[in-house]
């Protein structure tokens, strides 16, 4: 008898927390797959802040971007994602090709993400921005030299450019900018003199961090980079050593800049298009978008950021090409590259 009262009032208390999740545990019932083709800690904060605010849980497969889209086809309609996350217009226009995304409607996905930005269909959404800048030794060259793009093939810089090879969406991305910048001509005696003055010392480069490494180094005077590479060197991520190389280098935007993006869309098997919509217009949002970009040093949808390294750099102003016009000219673009000496 004396341990009644102690019973009751822990069942009470039992019952009364019970209660007080249950709208949390009847909301947290929907959990959403997600593959993403990034690959940063920050992310998954991200989505923990979405379940707490939605209740909405989050399944993450992590991956290379070309094989979540070929796991994706694969598994067809009994895959179990249902937001594909892709980095670079190329890839968002192949999977969109594929027919990997449902097109879907949102207020305020129009609103937050610009319409250059975003598939005209609504497949796919941007959610980050990041710009193929030049990188320059000031000791090589004066940084106030390159303009434009087109600098990169002057005689003046026979030798002395560093490229990565053509298998670079990067490169394929901004190869395919020009082509609807400039045309065919023009963009092919671009490809042309930037070849001809590749440093023949140096590999046409895998990735992007070698490349400013030996830029910063004196083994060429510029090169192609897209600006979180150098960021990421210059915040002390990499180590101290490329903290200190990093610091060698000025970072150019060309005037207009090339503009790329990260972005997401609904797959086509998903059976919780609501949900997965919810989701990507928390990562487009100015409070969600903000650390998505942020995550990997990158810009979002709008304005520069916060961040002191992107802010040390400056403004760029965007050629306004779409992503979407950009994924359509890949093919042309590796096509034009390989044939005009860009292995």
């Amino acid at each position: 008898m004396p341990n009644r009262p102690v019973h009751a009032a822990l069942s009470l208390l039992l019952l009364g927390n019970a209660l007080a999740l249950a709208p949390h545990a009847a909301r947290a019932e929907v959990e959403l797959g997600v593959y993403s083709g990034r690959h940063y800690n920050s992310d998954q904060e991200l989505y923990k802040a979405f379940t707490a605010r939605t209740g909405i849980r989050i399944k993450l497969l992590e991956g290379k971007d070309d094989a979540l889209i070929e796991r994706l086809r694969q598994e067809g309609a009994n895959s179990p994602a249902d937001v594909l996350v892709l980095v670079d217009a190329a890839r968002l226009d192949k999977a969109a090709r594929m027919g990997l995304f449902q097109p879907v409607r949102s207020a305020a996905l129009q609103r937050d993400v610009p319409a250059p930005l975003r598939d005209g269909q609504g497949r796919w959404f941007a959610l980050t921005r990041r710009v193929r800048a030049v990188i320059v030794n000031p000791k090589q060259v004066n940084p106030a030299s390159i303009r434009t793009y087109a600098d990169l093939a002057r005689p003046a810089l026979k030798g002395k450019l560093c490229l990565r090879d053509s298998r670079s969406v990067y490169n394929q991305s901004l190869v395919a900018d020009q082509l609807i910048l400039r045309g065919q001509a023009a963009t092919r005696s671009w490809i042309q003199g930037m070849v001809a003055n590749r440093n023949p010392r140096q590999p046409f480069f895998t990735s992007d961090i070698p490349l400013a490494r030996a830029v910063a180094k004196g083994d060429c005077a510029a090169g192609l980079v897209n600006t979180y590479y150098v960021a990421r060197m210059l915040s002390g991520e990499n180590g101290a050593a490329d903290q200190t190389l990093a610091n060698q280098l000025r970072v150019v935007f060309p005037t207009p800049a090339h503009v790329n993006v990260t972005g997401a869309g609904v797959t086509r098997a998903s059976k919780k298009a609501a949900a997965a919509t919810k989701l990507i217009e928390f990562l487009a949002s100015a409070s969600g978008g903000k650390g998505y970009a942020a995550a990997n040093n990158e810009y979002p949808l709008k304005g520069m950021g916060n961040h002191p390294i992107l802010k040390r750099w400056g403004s760029f102003q965007d050629d306004g090409v779409s992503a979407e016009a950009m994924g359509a000219r890949n093919r042309e673009a590796v096509t034009m590259m390989r044939t005009n000496g860009w292995p």
